[in-house]
This record gives C-alpha cells, structure tokens and sequence, in this order.
C-alpha cells in the first residue's frame, strides 16, 4: 500500500506559478515511481510529468514541457510540481500518482498507476 497526499493548490494569475507537493508514504512506496496528472471538468484525466523507472530521467507532456518541471526528495518521500508561467487552460484538480516499478508499464497512462492522492485545485485566472 502506498498512501499519497498533494498540497499546494491554489488560485493565481496567468504567468504566476505554484509548487505543488506529494508526500508519499507506506512500506512499498520505494517500490514505485511517482508522477503527476491533472484533470479539468468535463475532460479525462491526462499525463502532466514524472520519472523514469530509476529516477534519471524526467517525462512531461508537450503541453507543460518548459514551463514545469518534476522533482523528488528520496529522504523525505516527497515529490514537486514547480509550476511557471501558468495559463487559464492549466486550471485542473492536479493528482499525484504512483506506479509499480516491477513491471513494464506505459508512463502516461492512468491505468499504469496503482495509487492516486485525492487531487489539489490549481485555478489561473486571465
């Protein structure tokens, strides 16, 4: 089992950024590797960032690609959205996730991933 909970969230105008934190926790949680996927109403929940299966390399949707950036804290269990230069259209519910390491998975879909956090709103106003 691995328990996950974002924080971070917020309101803020285009071209501001936000942090958003997942603090990941349970006795497998070195078992998986961590990423980020948002969700707006009404639209499926799409891939935004995370690592590769050894944590030395990063993935991030074209759409974030130069503007956000995924990192970690292995000694803290924790994992970070830094988010810049923000736009209307990044408004979601942002949710981190974790999949298993022990198989081959595919990193951008949301079925690859075991466990979710219960999301973070991030709102950005024109």
């Amino acid at each position: 089992q691995v328990q996950l909970v974002e924080s971070g969230g917020g309101l803020v105008q285009a071209g501001g950024s936000l942090r958003l934190s997942c603090a990941a926790s349970g006795r497998t949680v070195k078992s998986y590797a961590m990423g980020w996927f948002r969700q707006a109403p009404g639209k499926e929940r799409d891939f935004v960032a995370t690592f590769n299966w050894s944590g030395a390399a990063t993935y991030y949707a074209d759409s974030v690609k130069g503007r956000f950036t995924i990192s970690r804290d292995n000694a803290k269990n924790m994992v970070y959205l830094q988010m810049n230069r923000l736009k209307p259209e990044d408004t979601a519910v942002y949710y981190c996730a974790a999949r298993f390491l022990g198989r081959s998975t595919n990193y951008a879909s949301s079925r690859d991933y075991a466990y979710w956090g219960q999301g973070t709103q991030v709102t950005v106003s024109s």
